[in-house]
């Protein structure tokens, strides 16, 4: 059988980074992690082919030599995902859909053959059998969190790595926490399920003998979920990397909490981490206690970051406007604390109700779902009423955004990041990197309006800090693609 995999196509947001790749020569800044696994869960005796439509386009040939076609897709995916459904059927192919797409919305693709709602490792192999003896079932699911030690190695070999910017191993599925708005532990569970040292080793060999060096993001949705196992895998990525002289810049998601272990932080950096995504949220009390996050309260969370980024880790955060507890100052609040911690990436989302969790059960039974979300938080779109005026929300949020990434602020929490910042590793500088300092200093300091605050921040660097310009660079990209985000979503 062949069997098409297909990863839909991103629109322009926040975590696409679309606006940054051209200065690094790069297609997406992220392999379909996902789709490679369940690749390499089908049979051996399959043929396979993966097609990621952020790096090229689905063509009539890819679904002509199909017998099947599986999309893996989120929820921000959806407008691609369905162009791709019409397509697939119009030219007579079954469709598999997965992930979390079409777990939470299943009834918007009566079209869609299978569906598969719950993890690859124990739905994949059974879909696959039914398939080849013409039985397969419109819906596989199941509850049950599989093992992640019985999880294969992804299929590298499906995807040109010259077309990301980074690459993605995953550790562990799974969240202790329980936070109003978050989907994770409905999809994942509250119980952290992590693979083996031995595995983790497996996959680095995995992407080391193929090629790969530079960034790769370890996508755990708390890498740090379980600290023990934690703390008994890191010396061995240590090791590894040390033999291996760093090939990688490891990048992760985790909670505050990461703060208060030093020890878990020193083996983090001296394993080569060099950043970290937090869910930070609000530095409003209030806020924190109606969503759930108890991890967040009674503690100084701007400390915290600073710790964090002392220990070698660039801390990047994720912050939420739209609780029912937001006072009127939310907005100025939220850009105070920003710039005074130095969260260079700040993803500043509108609340966004999601179907399973909490946050969607209590508004749903309140009468306050509008819609279904966009899956994209920095849209400026609400599926719910919300407490605080519509209008003053959306347009407090919008400048908010316009704000924090505009050129004077953006510049001024990098200067901060960069003097808190003390990573014991640095990435290795290759042509990739040289090309993108060039076109940064024709595109940013040349051809963009703001150019003048670009050349002040970059002398800044230069005199008081010159061995974190390749870094300075790199956040004068980002805060490029940041800014573009920020256009798009119109005037407040």
């Amino acid at each position: 059988m062949k069997a098409l995999l297909v990863y839909p196509e991103y629109p322009d947001t926040f975590w696409s980074f679309k606006h940054a790749m051209r200065f690094v020569s790069r297609k997406a800044a992220y392999p379909p992690l996902g789709l490679l696994t369940v690749a390499a869960m089908l049979p051996e005796s399959w043929e396979k082919r993966v097609v990621d439509m952020n790096v090229r386009g689905l063509t009539d040939d890819d679904l002509d030599w199909a017998d099947l076609v599986m999309i893996s897709a989120m929820l921000v995916q959806k407008k691609s995902a369905l162009e791709v459904i019409d397509r697939s059927k119009a030219r007579g192919k079954p469709v598999v859909g997965g992930g979390p797409l079409f777990s939470m919305e299943a009834d918007s693709f009566p079209s869609v053959d299978h569906i598969v709602f719950g993890e690859g490792e124990v739905l994949i192999p059974e879909l696959a059998k039914d398939l080849e003896a013409g039985t397969a079932r419109q819906l596989y699911t199941s509850s049950e969190k599989p093992d992640l030690r019985d999880t294969p190695i992804p299929m590298w070999d499906l995807v040109d790595f010259n077309d990301y910017a980074t690459m993605c191993i995953q550790y562990s599925r799974g969240c202790p926490y329980d936070c109003e708005f978050c989907d994770i532990i409905v999809m994942n569970g509250r119980v952290p399920r992590m693979k083996s040292a031995e595995q983790m080793m497996a996959e680095l060999d995995a992407l080391y003998n193929r090629g790969w060096r530079g960034t790769t993001f370890v996508v755990d949705d708390n890498f740090i979920g379980n600290k023990k196992k934690v703390k008994a895998l890191l010396p061995h990525v240590v090791a590894w990397m040390k033999e291996y002289k760093y090939p990688f810049d490891l990048v992760t998601e985790a909670s505050l909490g990461l703060a208060d272990d030093e020890r878990l932080m020193d083996l983090m950096s001296d394993a080569g981490f060099s950043k970290v995504f937090l869910g930070i949220e609000s530095p409003e009390e209030e806020c924190l206690a109606e969503c759930g996050k108890g991890q967040n309260r009674n503690r100084d969370m701007a400390a915290a970051v600073k710790i964090i980024q002392n220990k070698g880790m660039e801390v990047m955060a994720g912050f939420i406007i739209g609780f029912d507890s937001d006072p009127p100052s939310i907005f100025e609040r939220q850009l105070a604390f920003i710039q005074k911690t130095g969260v260079a990436a700040a993803m500043v989302g509108l609340l966004t109700a999601v179907p399973g969790t909490r946050l969607y059960t209590r508004l749903k039974k309140q009468g306050r779902i509008l819609q279904m979300s966009t899956g994209d938080n920095t849209d400026g779109s609400l599926n719910f009423i919300p407490k605080m005026d519509r209008e003053v929300l959306i347009n407090g949020y919008k400048k908010l955004l316009k704000t924090i990434y505009s050129h004077r602020e953006y510049y001024d929490r990098a200067l901060i990041l960069l003097r808190e910042h003390r990573p014991k590793t640095r990435p290795a500088i290759g042509s990739k990197e040289i090309g993108a300092v060039f076109k940064s200093l024709w595109r940013i300091g040349v051809l963009e309006k703001g150019r003048l605050h670009y050349w002040k921040f970059l002398a800044k660097v230069t005199f008081r800090m010159p061995r974190a310009l390749p870094r300075a660079i790199t956040l004068a990209i980002y805060g490029f693609h940041f800014r573009k985000v920020a256009e798009g979503l119109g005037p407040p």
